[in-house]
């Protein structure tokens, strides 16, 4: 049987005052079972919270680790492919100049197997010069001026100077080497002696 705290209480009577005992109802508070149901249920759908939420990120991370992995492919491939058609490129370049360079070389073995004389031999060296100077000029490699011209260490490397009064001072006097250049791009600068005019500097 439960325990009741007992007080007393005072009554009036007829007869007076009377004090009496009183049970207390007042016992300890109960817990209603539906209470620690709910607090579980809570906790339990927390957890579900917390499962589905980690799960979600598995699969973001899972794709973007598969978008990453595609997109390195695409790069190589992209990479590859570039390396493929600058070479393609070259081989193109090259075999251009070579396809218009074989006459050129055809043309030195006949001058080689010739059996004329030296002039004829020498007439034949300058065709063939000539013959290699138009393949140049047909690929925009062109030589570059020297002789009479004025001194010009952006195209012209000195090998030295030569005394000339028939020349303006610091003009080209000799070449010993043409230079080229393509289109604007210089290939080679061309080997001169430049001339050095004795009356000009007395002036």
């Amino acid at each position: 049987m439960p325990k009741h705290d007992s007080e007393m209480i005072v009554v009036d009577t007829p007869e007076g005052a009377v004090a009496q005992e009183s049970e207390s109802m007042s016992g300890p508070a109960v817990e209603e079972p539906g209470m620690e149901f709910s607090a579980a249920s809570a906790r339990l759908g927390e957890s579900d919270q917390l499962k589905v939420a980690y799960d979600q990120l598995k699969v973001e991370r899972d794709q973007l680790q598969d978008r990453l992995a595609r997109q390195q492919a695409e790069f190589e491939n992209a990479r590859k492919r570039a390396e493929r058609d600058r070479a393609a490129d070259r081989d193109y370049a090259t075999v251009s100049v070579v396809e218009q360079f074989l006459p050129v070389l055809d043309n030195f073995e006949l001058a080689l197997k010739a059996t004329g004389s030296e002039k004829q031999l020498r007439s034949g060296v300058e065709l063939i010069v000539k013959q290699m100077e138009e393949v140049l000029r047909q690929m925009q490699v062109n030589p570059i001026p020297a002789v009479g011209v004025e001194f010009d260490p952006r195209l012209h490397e000195a090998l030295g100077s030569v005394e000339r009064d028939d020349l303006p001072d610091q003009h080209v006097a000799e070449e010993i080497r043409r230079g080229y250049r393509l289109r604007e791009r210089l290939l080679r600068p061309a080997l001169v002696r430049v001339a050095s005019n004795p009356k000009q500097k007395s002036e």
